[in-house]
């Protein structure tokens, strides 16, 4: 791969999945103002139909309309940022309160982006690492081999040799974090894509939270090297480092490291997909209960496959968080109990925790440790859990969705738990689409027992 590679990319670059990126606050609120127009045209255009047919249209069918929803995801994932971070949040966080329509088509969000043309990626390069940002490379591809909310990802090799991944960040990213947060509240409200009793202002500010600290690409290779080092040279597991030189706080520069999308493996062995699934658990006991420091974004592309070397490739640390080893051990409390099917443990664990208090109704509280005891299921089985034969996750959607109903009850968890709650639903998730057989009892009786060692 050289320059004639690089000339033809960058002719490349100007293809249908590029679109420029709103950086202005004016620019974006317009984005979303236009969007608020075209879903109030389209619920208007949902009532005449109705009408037509002789049926009295209800307000919540003509806003709740695959249309609508679609026009919603398309917008959020041209704004990029927090705009399409917030989609992501919901549709992984609130899914189960979501209309299906709305909830489906923002789980696109979390795989879907366009990257910027190749002027604006110019602009940003050359803000960052001068006009003659070129004297650092033999090779930059200036198509992207990724893009997601924040930023995009571009391979590169440096004039001494090593090879690279260079991720940068959409302009004005960083500027309109809490404007474009808001916003986006204010526009699912407005349209009735989301119930107005749902009160999640207490994620809205996390989420903001989370997001300055995910566009700080300095933070993020401290994450980097931190993980690491938690790790100790971990032969099962391979993760990129950056290259401090060249890291700035909108392009993080990293060692490329070579690996296949783990979803990719769904063609593979029983065996790879096994020793993948316990790969990944084995991890995130060590994350909870040694690291105290959880990589919390479970989105599939950030884990590949090496199989010439066997290793679990990591990525994106930006979302990376410390927990208080306070609430680690209740955590660890909390899953021996489950493991034990002691109901009373469960029960004083997630009050200490902050799941609900002594003013929660009885019913909202057996709910609540039937979600635990079946979020834990795979912990308490004596054999392999077979992730590919259960309906264990519908299982936990449908408890979910009952509780989101009882309108009587709505209490938001400490943020460190719900993102946590992300992580291993995200593992569940992927070990399904494996059809992985994890010994998970085996794991989280060593990951316990170390941790109260």
């Amino acid at each position: 791969m050289g320059h004639e590679q690089h000339d033809n990319n960058s002719n490349e670059h100007n293809d249908d999945n590029s679109a420029r990126v709103p950086s202005g606050r004016f620019a974006r609120l317009s984005r979303l103002s236009g969007l608020a127009t075209r879903v109030a045209g389209g619920m208007l255009a949902e009532g005449a139909r109705k009408l037509a047919r002789g049926e009295r249209p209800k307000l919540s069918d003509m806003l709740l309309t695959p249309a609508n929803a679609r026009r919603v995801a398309q917008q959020l994932s041209q704004m990029r940022g927090a705009a399409m971070k917030v989609g992501q949040l919901l549709s992984m966080d609130a899914g189960d309160l979501l209309p299906p329509e709305l909830a489906e088509i923002l789980a696109r969000l979390r795989s879907d982006a366009k990257s910027m043309p190749r002027k604006q990626l110019l602009e940003v390069l050359e803000s960052q690492w001068g006009r003659d940002w070129k004297k650092h490379f033999d090779y930059f591809n200036e198509t992207p081999i990724a893009a997601a909310s924040i930023g995009q990802v571009h391979m590169a090799h440096t004039r001494d040799g090593r090879k690279l991944a260079i991720k940068i960040q959409y302009p004005g990213i960083r500027e309109s974090i809490d404007s474009d947060v808001d916003n986006v509240a204010g526009l699912f409200r407005m349209s009735g894509l989301m119930p107005k009793s749902l009160d999640i202002e207490p994620l809205l500010a996390d989420c903001k939270k989370q997001l300055h600290e995910e566009a700080d690409y300095l933070r993020e290779a401290d994450c980097l090297e931190r993980y690491a080092a938690c790790l100790g040279g971990h032969p099962d597991y391979l993760i990129p480092l950056p290259d401090r030189l060249l890291t700035t706080p909108q392009i993080l520069a990293m060692t490329f490291v070579e690996g296949e999308p783990v979803e990719s493996m769904t063609q593979g062995s029983q065996s790879d997909r096994d020793r993948v699934g316990s790969l990944l658990f084995q991890l995130l006991f060590k994350e909870i209960f040694e690291f105290r420091f959880i990589q919390t974004d479970p989105n599939f592309a950030n884990y590949r496959y090496n199989s010439d070397t066997g290793q679990l490739v990591l990525l994106d640390f930006g979302a990376a968080r410390s927990y208080p080893d306070e609430l680690i051990d209740k955590y660890r409390h909390m899953l021996r109990h489950a493991m034990r099917e002691d109901v009373a443990g469960i029960d004083a664990q997630a009050r200490s925790i902050g799941y609900y208090d002594d003013t929660t109704k009885a019913r909202h509280v057996n709910l609540i440790t039937d979600i635990v005891l079946a979020a834990c299921e795979p912990a308490r089985s004596e054999n392999t859990y077979a992730f590919g034969s259960t309906d264990m996750a519908v299982n936990i959607r449908d408890m979910g969705f009952d509780l989101g109903r009882e309108r009587d009850f709505w209490h938001i968890p400490p943020v460190d738990a719900i993102f946590l709650h992300r992580k291993l639903a995200g593992l569940y998730l992927l070990c399904a689409r494996l059809k992985s057989n994890v010994d998970i009892r085996s794991l989280a009786v060593k990951a316990t027992s170390a941790a109260n060692a």
